[in-house]
């Protein structure tokens, strides 16, 4: 014990050492503002409520029925509002320059934005059901909408990816990245706030699926677990500095199909409507509709195991 009191003495020198570590560099890794960047806890708090919302009677408060709905998503909306105001306030003011503490301007588009967010939730929430139907309908083993509700992660996934959305078109920094990243943490999909969606989309089992920023979505689509829809390369401008903005990703167009583990790369590849894409094929160029895109079967050797020898 005494030995360890001694030894107590360097930590303010080492206090120093961190602390220095802190002045401005090429890359800052500290946020040393009056006003603290959005939270990741309160995030996942605002999620949980949207998803009581979104779904009610399956999340969260049980018993809710036509009676009480109006009072319960009224209660949550509040909640929402109040949480939202603060988060995105929070996303925006730190790449504002008015040196207030407390900056109005902020506030007003914070409240603004918050408000038009939740005025999306029935769009939202109408693509929503296009999802669960397109699972119901997608997957076999699905006993009914309830199951899928309560246990598919990729409705969960897609259903943070749609909320994130709205919030990437209406401009609002670091949320949803922080909510994709979220729902990516706990299922494994992928799935950038800026990639484009359309309605009756479907992931069978998941794990491992990846779409990009600028990869657009059509109608009726629907993968396998591992499939990556990527960027085939990253152009530099002549300082060697990534070249941000451009279509990176590919388009998939209606009622494709694209099977497990399969990549397809590029901002100029086009699958055409209603492909199929085989398991594990390797893609950088367009197809045109109803194309089926097949590896060729490898070979397998099969030997039998040698038999153990008694001694």
């Amino acid at each position: 014990m005494i030995e360890r009191l001694k030894l107590k003495k360097f930590l303010p020198e080492i206090t120093g050492k961190i602390v220095e570590t802190y002045k401005d560099g090429p890359v800052r890794l500290h946020h040393l503002e009056v006003t603290p960047l959005p939270s990741r806890e309160r995030v996942a708090e605002i999620i949980e409520i949207l998803q009581e919302v979104l779904f009610p009677g399956y999340f969260g408060r049980k018993g809710v029925d036509a009676h009480s709905i109006q009072f319960h998503v009224g209660d949550c909306l509040q909640n929402l509002y109040e949480m939202l105001c603060q988060e995105i306030y929070r996303g925006i003011r730190h790449g504002c320059h008015v040196s207030e503490h407390s900056c109005s301007h902020c506030e007003d588009i914070a409240e603004r934005q918050a408000l038009d967010f939740l005025e999306s939730l029935p769009e939202v929430r109408g693509k929503l059901a296009t999802d669960v139907e397109a699972a119901y309908d997608g997957d076999p083993a699905a006993r009914s909408h309830d199951e899928i509700i309560f246990s598919y992660p990729a409705i969960f996934t897609i259903m943070i990816y749609r909320l994130a959305h709205a919030l990437h078109r209406q401009g609002i920094p670091l949320l949803p990245r922080m909510m994709t990243e979220l729902a990516h943490s706990r299922t494994g999909i992928d799935i950038h706030p800026g990639a484009s969606i359309s309605s009756h989309f479907f992931i069978d089992h998941g794990t491992g699926v990846v779409i990009g920023e600028t990869c657009e979505i059509g109608r009726n689509v629907k993968l396998y677990q591992g499939v990556t829809l990527g960027a085939l390369s990253f152009p530099k401008d002549e300082q060697g500095n990534l070249i941000r903005g451009r279509k990176r990703h590919p388009t998939i167009e209606d009622d494709v199909v694209i099977y497990a583990g399969a990549t397809i790369l590029g901002g100029e590849t086009v699958i055409g409507k209603g492909s199929v894409i085989g398991g594990n094929v390797w893609l950088t160029k367009s197809v045109p509709p109803g194309t089926k895109v097949l590896i060729a079967e490898p070979q397998l050797i099969i030997n039998p195991l040698q038999k153990q020898v008694q001694p």
